[in-house]
């Protein structure tokens, strides 16, 4: 049975979820949310999850939310990305929680204040303050990939799809690729994957489609 993934292409959380489905081998497809035109605020849609997120992976009678639990899911149908040994799956939790607190909580936050509100509405000091708390977090990742090819182990696991879930994204929100030399190569391994794809490629929706 195909697992669907209720996604639209300008979240990076989803993209968290997309990413790993598509390069595990497992059979899935995305179903499209209209995030802007409010559909995660309909009833139908809150049935589907309660939280009125994206994204939401439906396997049958399984349904799960949240991207980390997604991606352990994954993991567990497909055997891969969750860490060779129990102390690599630790240190991959470790990261995934990291992340969704420390990078991709505040970059994601920031893309959106500075991109998809009206410009009259965009707060210039909270955005400020933003970007002036993730260059620390950055920095963190930098120096951690300092002669790594991967954040965790030998291979690409949940921790990498995690933490790069924003930063693939063309909108400006205060990260430049070329500022941060080790997350610039580990963004290239990525890339490389025999199957990667770009979020606006892989999920259906982009800026574009509501200019």
């Amino acid at each position: 049975m195909t697992m669907k993934l209720y996604c639209f292409g300008e979240s990076g959380n989803a993209y968290k979820a997309a990413l790993p489905l598509e390069l595990s081998g497992l059979d899935w497809e995305p179903v499209y949310v209209d995030f802007f035109g409010g559909e995660t605020r309909t009833p139908a849609y809150r049935a589907i999850n309660e939280m009125g997120e994206v994204p939401v992976l439906v396997d049958g009678a399984r349904t799960l939310t949240q991207s980390g639990a997604i991606q352990m899911y994954v993991s567990d149908k497909s055997g891969k990305f969750g860490g060779a040994t129990p102390d690599e799956a630790r240190e991959i939790m470790r990261w995934v929680l990291w992340d969704n607190n420390k990078l991709c909580g505040q970059a994601g936050m920031t893309r959106f204040l500075m991109n998809f509100l009206p410009e009259e509405k965009r707060p210039a000091e909270v955005i400020a303050w933003y970007q002036g708390r993730l260059k620390t977090v950055y920095s963190i990742l930098d120096t951690h990939l300092e002669g790594r090819d991967w954040i965790v182990g030998d291979s690409i696991t949940n921790a990498d799809f995690s933490c790069c879930g924003y930063l693939f994204y063309p909108e400006p929100f205060g990260f430049v690729r070329a500022d941060w030399p080790n997350i610039d190569r580990w963004l290239s391994n990525i890339e490389g994957l025999d199957g990667w794809k770009h979020p606006y490629d892989l999920m259906p929706g982009s800026p574009a489609d509501r200019a």
